[in-house]
């Protein structure tokens, strides 16, 4: 019921001492939030496989195949954000690194930080890994109208996959890029926008 009918809802955790004095900054206006949530809300327990083994599918953001209610990496701010300017080569020698660069713009009125999320998307359902894995953050602070570039570099560590056997194997082949303020399928309003490239790994 509240998804549905609240605009926002501050979830303030153990805040310590000054948590009363930082809640009615937020909810005043004073102060912009930019937290992110580090789990995920799911709709209903309905959605999740019986705790009978220790199998990941259809578990955590990495594996979740249906849409939570609030997703990891989920947050609202007071300032709204736009990305463009995406930038990576379309395809990599298996390993070498990856050079990702992005342009965030503040397009609101209000001064505010944004914490920008870089995602690897898994194409080859093949394979067992999941269906995408956060590579990379960053927090960034903008005024109202200024623009940053950020530079992010995947490792071949990171264009990686852990096998059944515990082996780490680079990916092989077409994987996606997605860069943005939350996950690349996220259904709810957030502060800003995502952009996705493929990448061929060979």
């Amino acid at each position: 019921w509240e998804a549905q009918n609240i605009p926002a809802i501050v979830n303030a955790w153990y805040g310590g001492q000054a948590a009363g004095t930082a809640v009615a900054d937020i909810l005043f206006g004073d102060y912009n939030p930019a937290g992110r949530l580090p789990i995920t809300f799911y709709k209903g327990d309905s959605d999740l496989p019986e705790f009978v083994d220790y199998k990941m599918d259809n578990r955590t953001y990495r594996y979740f195949e249906g849409k939570p209610l609030y997703g990891f990496g989920y947050g609202l701010s007071y300032t709204s954000f736009k990305y463009d300017q995406l930038k990576m080569p379309s395809k990599v020698s298996k390993g070498k690194s990856v050079s990702v660069s992005v342009r965030i713009t503040n397009t609101g009125k209000m001064n505010g930080e944004e914490v920008t999320q870089l995602y690897l998307i898994n194409q080859n359902k093949t394979i067992k890994a999941p269906l995408k894995t956060l590579k990379g953050f960053e927090r960034i602070s903008l005024k109202s109208g200024e623009s940053k570039t950020i530079t992010f570099t995947l490792s071949p560590e990171d264009l990686s996959h852990i096998t059944d056997e515990g082996i780490s194997q680079e990916y092989n082949g077409e994987i996606k890029i997605a860069i943005g303020g939350h996950q690349p399928d996220e259904a709810n309003k957030t502060s800003g926008n995502v952009l996705t490239k493929s990448l061929l790994i060979q």
